[in-house]
């Protein structure tokens, strides 16, 4: 018999898409075990167990109790050490929590920046209270209260204030490979600033500087790790992604090349013009008139 909390894997996406937020218990939803893995949005975990955290370019070994917070920017991976792992876990999007323009909360939190410590050691009783505040988001999941999810982000706030008064962890581990992870950093960044959808929404991050700004790093550092790991520079994986989405906006859609040349940053698309045909030898008009 199932019990009142166990889902589908399909609905449990699907609920998280349409509301940006999802919350369950590990010990009790085994097909929410399976969606601890998504990187698409941030993530608050309590748990407790022995288990090692892969964080950019840091490691950690965790045992007893801790907070973890996940970036959807920054790649982390989670290997459970322990035979009983129990605990929280609540997804959510931006959208879902900053509704309003005062509450940056995600950008002036340390916790979900490259440079900060994601993870906290919680005592007993620390834990017990926590685990309080995610069983009342949990009861509110279920609720019908017509405001429950205003409630919600007060309790995601209160989590985060919380968490601001403890100590971080200082037991991690600068990992071998720095430069591997930092690459991986800004290339899942990098990834996630396309398919771009809408003219009306042009390329948030357009040069290195706005990736390093972005991820808390010197963008000397950044440049440096990504030529190390990856061969080639930030700019040049910058610009072959940028050449890309325009070949693909101009033989996919029927935006006119004004459009397509704001919505990949540009200001004037005589600028576009000259960026495309520097970089592919030939201008936009022509890849438009090849054939798919």
């Amino acid at each position: 018999m199932k019990g009142k909390n166990e889902r589908s894997i399909s609905d449990f996406n699907n609920d998280l898409k349409l509301k940006g937020f999802n919350v369950f218990r590990i010990e009790e939803d085994g097909n929410g075990v399976r969606t601890y893995s998504r990187k698409d949005f941030y993530k608050i975990c309590l748990t407790t167990g022995k288990s090692i955290i892969h964080y950019a370019d840091r490691s950690y070994e965790a045992e007893g109790t801790v907070l973890f917070f996940g970036n959807p920017h920054i790649p982390y991976s989670w290997e459970t050490v322990s035979t009983t792992y129990v605990g929280y876990t609540c997804l959510f999007s931006e959208e879902f929590l900053n509704v309003s323009e005062r509450n940056d909360v995600l950008q002036q939190s340390p916790f979900f920046k490259i440079g900060g410590t994601p993870i906290l050691e919680i005592k007993e009783e620390q834990r017990t209270f926590l685990g309080t505040i995610f069983q009342k988001m949990i009861e509110e999941q279920q609720s019908e209260y017509t405001y429950k999810d205003d409630l919600i982000r007060n309790y995601i706030n209160l989590i985060l204030h919380e968490a601001m008064k403890l100590q971080p962890s200082e037991q991690f581990d600068q990992h071998k490979n720095a430069s591997g992870r930092i690459a991986a950093v800004f290339m899942e960044l990098l990834e996630r600033q396309f398919p771009v959808e809408s003219p009306d929404k042009p390329l948030a991050l357009k040069t290195a500087q706005d990736y390093a700004q972005n991820l808390s790093v010197h963008v000397n550092y950044l440049n440096r790790m990504v030529k190390e790991a990856t061969g080639k520079s930030t700019t040049t994986h910058i610009t072959e992604r940028i050449v890309g989405e325009a070949k693909a906006l101009l033989q996919h859609t029927d935006w006119n090349i004004a459009d397509i040349a704001y919505a990949l940053g540009f200001e004037y698309p005589s600028y576009f013009n000259n960026y495309f045909k520097r970089i592919t030898g030939t201008n936009p008009t022509a890849i438009r008139a090849q054939e798919v």
